[in-house]
């Protein structure tokens, strides 16, 4: 139960680094940002186009769903979550790349994301059925 609870609050944190990362790209592309911002990047775009934040919306929720129901005592969508989490892991240690050496530019919610990304492939692994 635990286990699922912290899930939960962990796909509440990145839901709330998505939303507003998603909102600021929304704002970038109607030209509405007085700074420059990671999202107008193009690895803020690394799935044709749509922002990588919109992306972390659907992945949190679902996974947040699953944790929250007994989806996740299901063999199968274990192993599903479990590989989403890994991928979203994966791509979160090549985009914290991008920040440090390639785009340089310091963003607390992009951390954040990447930091949740990384607690939740352990979290979700913990959670495996019996």
């Amino acid at each position: 139960m635990l286990l699922r609870v912290t899930i939960l609050l962990l796909c509440g944190v990145g839901l709330y680094a998505s939303a507003f990362m998603t909102r600021k790209a929304l704002r970038a592309a109607r030209g509405e940002l007085t700074e420059a911002s990671v999202v107008e990047t193009p690895r803020a775009r690394s799935f044709g186009g749509t922002p990588n934040a919109a992306i972390g919306l659907v992945y949190y929720a679902a996974l947040a769903i699953a944790a929250a129901t007994p989806l996740l005592g299901v063999n199968a969508i274990w192993w599903l979550s479990l590989a989403a989490a890994c991928g979203a892991a994966a791509f979160s240690v090549y985009l914290a790349y991008s920040l440090l050496f390639v785009t340089r530019m310091p963003c607390i919610y992009c951390w954040t994301s990447h930091i949740v990304n990384w607690a939740l492939v352990l979290f979700v692994a913990f959670a495996k059925p019996a």
